[in-house]
């Protein structure tokens, strides 16, 4: 029998002072205080799963919360490479102050914006391959497993991007929430196997329920 891996993503909680900036890869706080929300992903989520951070608090706090709302997690996985876009020396901006800055530059990235890099940054086309990278390796490692990941909405829309087989443009065009669940299972295939198997979606951007 085939073995299934599924991989439950939650975005982590609404970010603090984040409203209209472009944070990317920032450590920014995040607001872990609406309590009933973690309390619907404690339900919803599977119990002693494979749990799966990025580095940054925001992910970590929103996993904490989630266990504290009654969910038991092992000891948290943490990977860089599951870490939000990074738009370099535009985090932190707003989109008319990257306007402003450089105008010319500002131009050029939106005439491919998932695949043009911001100065010192990197792509969305970037991101989907370091994202693909670590699915590939942790879905090989606990084959079988539930694997929860609270990650960022450009690491998720980057998951779907993998699992789908989606040009970078099409994976961006995806909506991920807040606190939202989304739900992919890799399944080993007999022609498939050791070439990573076949995926399909169960659900994209499920909200907490209160």
């Amino acid at each position: 029998m085939s073995a299934v891996t599924r991989w439950w993503w939650v975005r982590h909680a609404p970010v603090v002072n984040g409203e209209g900036m472009i944070y990317g890869a920032s450590d920014i706080e995040c607001d872990v205080s609406e309590t009933q929300h973690f309390e619907s992903l404690a339900r919803a989520l599977p119990e002693e799963a494979v749990l799966v951070t990025s580095h940054l608090t925001r992910t970590k706090k929103t996993a904490q919360a989630i266990a504290d709302a009654g969910l038991t997690f092992p000891e948290a996985i943490v990977e860089e490479d599951f870490g939000e876009q990074n738009f370099g020396d535009w985090q932190g901006m707003s989109w008319d102050q990257m306007m402003e800055a450089d105008p010319e530059t500002y131009k050029v990235y939106w005439s491919d914006p998932t695949r043009n890099r911001p100065p010192n940054g990197e792509s969305f086309a970037d991101l989907i391959a370091r994202t693909r990278a670590v699915i590939d390796r942790l879905t090989a490692e606990h084959a079988g497993r539930d694997i929860v990941a609270v990650a960022h909405g450009g690491t998720i829309r980057a998951a779907m991007a993998v699992a789908l087989q989606l040009q970078p443009e099409q994976g961006m065009a995806i909506r991920i929430d807040t606190l939202s669940t989304s739900v992919l299972e890799n399944v080993e295939d007999g022609l498939l196997r050791g070439k990573g198997g076949v995926w399909r979606v169960v659900g994209v951007n499920r909200l907490a329920q209160e």
